[in-house]
């Protein structure tokens, strides 16, 4: 919501670029053409800020989903839903959280909560070490997923990193190991896979009835 503004979205549109924010409850617009309806999902390209005195030029598009009780609405400037279905556009939103997973995991797991040395070459050699580290782990936890046949989201990036002390040290005496098949055998003594909650069944079970009502 801290990027929400006509201004902001003409910009991008303009320079073709892409926006995914929430739409403001206060929001006033005019539909311009409705995509598609169900009980549960409305997908609607719309004019915004038809009372402001400096409307949106460019038209967006509204996703609107009912999740419960509570009506959550959504807007973008992809305006081709075949680029980007409204299933799409609010499982993306969804991910707007994986950048504080990354700060987290950075800081506590990698060490990035204390700087070892106080110069600002020594700060930046550090910070690049970590953040190329931590992508590295992140494609090795996508080949343990596609391994598993697993989503990526399953696996559990702080134990994926802890088990490599236990692979070097099986290395050392059996140098022939590979690291992925090794995971892949051990995984279940790592805890590689994290462990499905009933509220995430919940939650994918009622995704599946919104988005099954709006293929109807």
């Amino acid at each position: 919501m801290g990027f929400y503004g006509f201004a902001w979205f003409d910009a991008l549109t303009e320079v073709g670029k892409y926006v995914l924010t929430r739409q403001k409850q206060q929001g006033r617009y005019q539909r311009v053409r409705l995509l598609s309806q169900g009980s549960h999902c409305c997908d609607e390209i719309i004019q915004m800020g038809i009372y402001a005195s400096n409307p949106c030029r460019h038209p967006m598009r509204l996703v609107s989903v009912l999740w419960g009780k509570t009506w959550y609405r959504y807007l973008t400037n992809v305006l081709d839903p075949t680029q980007l279905s409204a299933q799409q556009v609010c499982d993306l939103y969804r991910q707007r959280w994986r950048i504080e997973d990354a700060f987290l995991l950075t800081k506590r797991l990698l060490g990035l909560s204390y700087f070892w040395v106080g110069g600002s070459n020594g700060v930046q050699l550090q910070l690049y070490a970590t953040w190329i580290f931590y992508a590295v782990l992140n494609d090795l936890c996508a080949e343990v997923a596609v391994a598993l046949s697993h989503p990526l989201e399953r696996i559990s990036t702080e134990m994926v990193f802890r088990s490599l002390y236990f692979f070097n040290r099986a290395r050392l005496r059996q140098p022939e190991l590979e690291l992925i098949p090794w995971l892949v055998q051990h995984q279940r003594s790592m805890g590689l896979v994290k462990a499905v909650r009933r509220c995430r069944c919940r939650t994918a079970d009622r995704s599946l009835d919104i988005w099954a009502d709006a293929l109807t």
